[in-house]
């Protein structure tokens, strides 16, 4: 394998017979629901369509990091060392514990503070959106388990006479397109349905079950031991 050849052009082995068992796996992982996609869903019913895509795109983005954890050999270590995979899934855990509570915070608010924050929405909105990229890249990067999956399935689809790097890159590449149409999908629907949705009451119980969704994905994660 050529794990540096970035200059090489892409291949006929970029388009082998295993590209559609790689699309499909894909396929079945960006749809099931995830910490991700909640992460998603929060960020569309606080701050609409936009800044639910910006969120996918920052949880998309994250793969890019993975794939290069992969073929640089990095995510090995997280396999093989304890410590250090308990420390990025601990981190990964808490990030996600501190976004909950933000969410069950913002369900204790009474009407009149969401509305003051509805009104002052453009003031936000620039901020918001970083925010938004910056909360779903590092929800996708700090996950250990991502990072695993991707040391044990890409190398499936390399091949003897590829460049690891770019074959990576390349298959984080299509992952990241499925992903991102699917999570912007969701805002987008969201986002139709957006006028019963914002209704303050509603948004306080959504906001409430996003919160405690991440919560426990967040918990969940701090108990895994091992990679099951």
């Amino acid at each position: 394998m050529k794990p540096f050849g970035l200059l090489f052009p892409l291949g006929a082995s970029m388009f082998d017979t295993s590209l559609l068992a790689f699309l499909s796996a894909m396929l079945i992982l960006t749809l099931a629901p995830g910490a991700d996609t909640f992460l998603v869903i929060r960020n569309t019913l606080k701050g609409g369509q936009k800044q639910g895509c910006t969120t996918s795109l920052g949880v998309c983005s994250g793969l890019f990091v993975h794939a290069s954890l992969s073929a640089f050999g990095i995510s090995l270590i997280l396999m093989h060392s304890a410590t250090v995979f308990s420390t990025v899934k601990i981190l990964g855990a808490l990030y996600l514990i501190w976004l909950g509570l933000k969410s069950l915070k913002s369900a204790t608010k009474p009407s009149e503070k969401i509305k003051d924050l509805t009104f002052s929405e453009g003031k936000l909105q620039k901020k918001s959106f970083y925010k938004a990229f910056q909360e779903g890249f590092l929800s996708n990067v700090l996950n250990p388990k991502t990072a695993v999956f991707y040391m044990a399935f890409l190398p499936q689809f390399i091949q003897p006479d590829d460049s690891v790097l770019l074959k990576s890159f390349f298959l984080a590449g299509l992952h990241f397109i499925m992903a991102l149409i699917w999570l912007c999908m969701v805002a987008h629907g969201l986002h139709r349905v957006g006028h019963c949705l914002r209704k303050p009451a509603f948004t306080r119980w959504m906001e409430g079950i996003s919160g405690g969704i991440l919560v426990g994905f967040g918990i969940r994660l701090g108990l895994v031991k091992g990679l099951g």
